[in-house]
């Protein structure tokens, strides 16, 4: 029997940095991975490849919309080749998930493919094609992840009635696309259809989409989605989900209380995802799950047996690959002896949506709530040169800083390369930045991160230059 200092149950984002860390760290490590690529959820049928489709959509978009404002004459009609765009989005899963396959060779850690599941506290029974084995390990970590969630009365048939996993591999642009759900998940692949000619309606449950993010930013969202023609239905508990041939039906109440029928020829059901647990036989190794079937877990991300941790989806918190790279790393540098932390209220969320939106730290709902005085400066993307020249002026930044101290408490933007900005705000927060830090410090001009030092400008006495 192979015997490790660590074995890691999963091999999605979270599993696979934990590996890469514990072998750093001098640890004999193994994984183990149900399916036969690794790279989890994210790499193979969530992050990145609905990246790889935004930015071919957002291409064909460009071309069809903008090109000819840019100068830019293409002769004949700019068609979608939908199957070749579903190959470059495999093309660069691939690509990723060789490369991860790479780190561990390169780092020395154990592959096994199957379904890793408890025997006791120390084994893990490996169920591979070609029969069993099983491992030992001094210390276990749980990164099984997560799966997209449902309503109990929808039958989900891979076919019409899809989740995520299938909207990244369809064979047709659908004529209406019904999308259950405002969130991260179904805006972002909503808006990758809307592009290509198919109609968007989002029905949402809540009274805006992205209901987690700052306000402002779900209201700006929606004025701009709106413009780009996706309908929303909002307040909207959807009570039946029903496939009749290629049509799909989904009925509703409206906040009045009164029935609204939909038809589409596709439903993409994104209300959510939940964490998996399935096979892991968790209870032989004593381990306890919550309510909700996530795996318990203190402070140090330690299960109620000592030798075994969980991270990423299948524990509390936001359900975000690099939440889960963080919490990798922590557990592997504890079993280290080390003293690392996550500061959770600094851990960034996106939307990949175009305007992308990006938050980091308290929302001012939060600051409402919490009773904390504060003041918020904004600033409007259409105000910046480098906006106007690539055409993308939708948008804002807006800080929010503590009234007395002017410490940075939030940080709220959507506009172009907000993904990319947000960096900014976490790495301000995390060495407590005041609004006047950001603001005296110099900005690259022209660019789209002069309106995070405009933004800090606003908070501080209301000082913005170019509005």
């Amino acid at each position: 029997m192979n015997q490790y200092d660590v074995a890691i149950i999963g091999s999605g984002p979270g599993g696979y940095v934990a590996a890469i860390r514990c072998a750093q760290l001098g640890m004999k490590t193994a994984i183990i991975e149900k399916y036969a690529t690794l790279g989890g959820t994210c790499l193979n049928v969530g992050c990145i490849p609905s990246k790889a489709l935004l930015d071919s959509s957002h291409h064909y978009e460009d071309a069809v919309k903008h090109f000819e404002e840019h100068g830019i004459e293409i002769p004949g009609e700019v068609k979608v080749n939908l199957e070749q765009m579903i190959a470059r989005k495999q093309g660069v899963v691939d690509q990723t998930t060789k490369g991860i396959e790479f780190l561990m060779d390169k780092n020395k850690i154990d592959v096994y493919h199957g379904v890793g599941s408890f025997k006791d506290a120390t084994h893990v029974k490996i169920a591979k094609e070609d029969g069993e084995e099983t491992i030992e390990a001094k210390n276990i970590i749980i990164a099984t992840g997560s799966k997209p969630a449902s309503l109990p009365f929808i039958e989900i048939d891979k076919e019409r009635i899809i989740t995520s996993t299938e909207a990244l591999k369809l064979k047709e642009i659908p004529k209406h696309m019904i999308v259950i759900g405002g969130g991260v998940i179904g805006l972002e692949l909503g808006q990758v259809y809307k592009r290509l000619g198919a109609e968007v309606t989002v029905v949402e449950y809540m009274d805006r989409i992205i209901p987690g993010m700052d306000g402002a930013l779900s209201k700006e969202l929606t004025k701009v989605m709106k413009k780009q023609k996706v309908k929303f239905n909002l307040s909207h508990k959807v009570k039946s989900v029903e496939r009749k041939g290629d049509e799909v039906i989904v009925k509703a109440d409206d906040k009045k209380g009164e029935e609204v029928t939909l038809t589409g020829d596709y439903c993409l059901v994104s209300v959510g995802r939940k964490p998996y647990t399935d096979g892991l036989n968790a209870e032989a190794a004593g381990v306890k799950l919550d309510d909700r079937g996530r795996v318990e877990v203190n402070d140090h991300l330690q299960t109620n047996v000592s030798n075994i941790y969980a991270i990423g989806d299948v524990v509390k918190g936001a359900m975000l690959a690099h939440k889960a790279e963080e919490e990798g790393t922590m557990v592997a540098e504890l079993l280290a002896g080390q003293k690392p932390h996550i500061d959770y209220n600094l851990i960034p969320g996106v939307v990949y949506t175009w305007p992308e939106v990006a938050a980091v730290g308290k929302t001012e709902e939060q600051l409402k709530e919490e009773g904390i005085e504060y003041k918020s400066g904004q600033f409007p993307m259409r105000a910046l040169g480098r906006a106007r020249a690539s055409m993308d002026i939708d948008g804002f930044v807006k800080i929010l800083a503590d009234k007395k101290t002017d410490e940075v408490l939030g940080i709220h933007m959507i506009g172009a390369r907000c993904a990319d900005l947000i960096a900014e705000g976490v790495t301000a927060m995390e060495f407590r930045a005041s609004a006047e830090d950001i603001s005296r410090m110099s900005h690259a001009h022209p660019t789209f991160a002069e309106a995070v030092k405009e933004a800090a400008l606003a908070a501080t006495d209301d000082r913005a230059l170019h509005v």
